[in-house]
């Protein structure tokens, strides 16, 4: 099917004076698109030079005009002529504040909301950005496409799990974080790592059938299906039959070759990276869980940075259809920045999920828990605190990447900035309208 027409994403970052930590009401939503726009714009004079190569995305040089003998003189005013335009020489947009027309991918213009409130209640005093509501045409082409893929392809749920399967809803999910996508294709690398990943957390470590207990070797294999194992003739054809041994393994295998059709070298080998630290955090809780152990609120905070949503916003120049550089991905602030994006989705699913855990059986760890737990008080406020927590590192994600973004004006820089502010936005806007999972707890 042709593409729908889609809107650019756009920064929901604050103005590059912003404090990191800074105090402002919780429950603000800003005016969509405000803030990063003259520092998107990639303003002379920021003072890079030396810093980052000159190669990347360096805007081409305007070409010469004729000279004023090879243009026609127009006939008015007599007395003094002026050259016309040459046709062949570009025109730059005129900036806007109001809303615009679908503009090139990276313009930092922010489509509106739309005016019918989104599904769901957002938590009270959660800082967070409205997003416009996923356009329906593409939601419908990915719902159809994944259910397929998980049906057809990979045999990935049995039919009495197809229920939880549409209620998931992640088509919805991919649309909201990822406008910028060209195709529907591309939309479809997202959506099928995401529901491998949600097979492997609940078949291996949650709810079907998923136990802390020989959790490490589970994953490890898995794993090979995203990073493949290298050894002898021998046992070569050993371990690619484990790869159908189960759904988890099946869909890793299947989303990681899709994914490879479309992603550079060191677009894939930073997504396996990834999600080694995503694994590494599953082995984190497990062995938490094994020894009945409930850590401190930084620990658990640490535990978090690794088992959390980070491997999703990692790949969105690649659903994009571009790259952000290996150097300038591996930059320290462009690592602090998408480790701030990661840590504050993630706590977000910690407050949406809360009461779907809590009436799960065992003791689940989330934010709100630990800090009841670790620092005393009633599970109110514990869960205020959390609520605190998870804005403060909002604001400092939003600070970090404002100083990035005005220290590095390369374009595939400040479209990946906005590419990860919007799936931040996308993260809430699918957790506080998926009515199907999550409830808010009666805390005000």
């Amino acid at each position: 099917m042709s593409a729908p027409e889609f809107s650019p994403p756009s920064s929901t970052l604050p103005a590059a004076t912003a404090h990191a930590g800074a105090r402002v009401p919780a429950a603000e939503v800003r005016t969509p698109g405000a803030g990063l726009r003259h520092i998107l714009r990639g303003p002379s004079g920021l003072g890079t030079a030396g810093l980052y190569p000159a190669r990347y995305d360096k805007p081409p040089t305007p070409p010469t005009p004729p000279t004023s003998s090879m243009a026609p003189t127009p006939p008015t005013p007599p007395t003094a002529p002026t050259p016309p335009t040459p046709p062949t020489a570009p025109t730059p947009p005129t900036p806007s504040m109001a809303p615009t027309p679908p503009t090139p991918p990276t313009s930092p213009t922010r489509p509106e909301p739309s005016a019918a409130p989104a599904e769901g209640n957002p938590i009270p005093g959660l800082y967070h950005h409205p997003v416009p509501e996923p356009d329906p045409v593409r939601v419908d082409a990915v719902s159809r496409g994944i259910k397929a893929w998980a049906l057809e392809e990979v045999d990935l749920y049995p039919e009495d799990w197809e229920e939880e399967f549409d209620g998931f809803s992640v088509a919805r999910y991919m649309v909201a974080c990822h406008p910028d996508a060209p195709t529907v294709d591309h939309l479809m690398l997202a959506a099928r790592l995401m529901v491998a990943e949600n097979a492997v957390d609940d078949c291996y470590c949650e709810d079907h059938g998923g136990s802390p207990v020989g959790l490490g070797g589970r994953l490890l294999l898995a794993h090979t299906a995203l990073d493949p194992l290298h050894t002898t003739r021998e046992y070569q054809p050993r371990w690619a039959e484990s790869l159908h041994a189960d759904a988890p393994r099946r869909a890793y295998r299947s989303a990681m070759e899709y994914f490879l059709q479309q992603a550079s070298p060191s677009q894939a080998d930073r997504f396996r990276h990834d999600m080694s630290r995503l694994h590494m955090g599953y082995l984190a809780e497990a062995a938490w869980a094994q020894t009945d152990h409930v850590p401190e609120v930084w620990e658990y905070l640490a535990m978090r940075q690794f088992n959390n949503f980070r491997p999703c916003p990692t790949i969105t120049d690649t659903v994009g259809g571009y790259e952000l550089p290996a150097d300038l991905h591996a930059q320290p602030a462009m690592q602090r920045v998408i480790a701030l994006a990661g840590n504050a989705t993630t706590i977000v699913n910690d407050l949406y999920s809360y009461t779907k855990e809590l009436a799960a059986p065992g003791r689940h760890l989330n934010l709100p828990v630990v800090i009841a737990e670790r620092e005393g008080g009633d599970e109110r406020a514990a869960y205020l605190k959390a609520v605190e927590v998870h804005n403060d590192l909002m604001r400092d994600f939003e600070a970090e990447a404002a100083a990035l973004a005005a220290a590095c004006p390369v374009p595939s820089v400040q479209r990946f900035l906005r590419g990860v502010a919007v799936w931040v936005d996308g993260n809430h806007y699918w957790h506080q309208t998926n009515t199907y999972r999550y409830s808010l707890p009666d805390f005000w």
